[in-house]
């Protein structure tokens, strides 16, 4: 099944970079998904390629859709709305941090749903949608892979929180 990281002009890529590295890690399928399947720029300056455009994305086969935070505005579409709403209809797994959680707001998918804009925590994980503010993009990537059963064992989690979270060598 498929991992898909939607991505846009001025999105903020270190919000996914440590989530892609673990998917990565894993031999995770995972693809990055722009609004028109061209290459875009991250706020930070980088250029990334598209791997397809989200007209591309087939919601039946997906284990997860990631939508990260920036500049809203280059990434709130009807289209954008739809395809969530239908990974939420799937139970598809749906992560979302920073502004990226604005867009799930918008699009209802967060009613009756605990999030970042309704409990003050860093991480929220209820009913398959995970929330996190901009500064728990390690706690975001640790909870998507625990949902997306990364992990080999408690003893794999808890040395990867000791590596990335507490910067503890392992």
């Amino acid at each position: 099944m498929m991992n898909y990281f939607i991505i846009y002009e001025e999105c903020c890529f270190y919000e996914i970079v440590i989530l892609s590295y673990f998917m990565k890690a894993t031999n995770q399928e995972m693809r990055f998904c722009s609004l028109n399947g061209q290459s875009i720029k991250t706020m930070e300056g980088f250029c990334v390629e598209s791997d397809i455009s989200i007209n591309e994305i087939d919601v039946t086969g997906a284990k997860s859709i990631i939508l990260t935070g920036g500049t809203i505005a280059n990434v709130k579409s009807d289209k954008v709305i739809e395809l969530l709403k239908d990974a939420r209809n799937k139970k598809v797994l749906i992560g979302a941090i920073c502004a990226g959680v604005d867009v799930l707001e918008e699009s209802e998918i967060l009613q009756e749903v605990g999030s970042i804009h309704s409990v003050d925590l860093d991480v929220v994980n209820e009913k398959n949608i995970i929330t996190a503010r901009p500064n728990a993009y390690v706690d975001f990537a640790i909870e998507v892979a625990k949902e997306l059963d990364l992990f080999e064992d408690e003893n794999d989690i808890q040395e990867t929180i000791d590596f990335w979270k507490l910067h503890r060598r392992v």
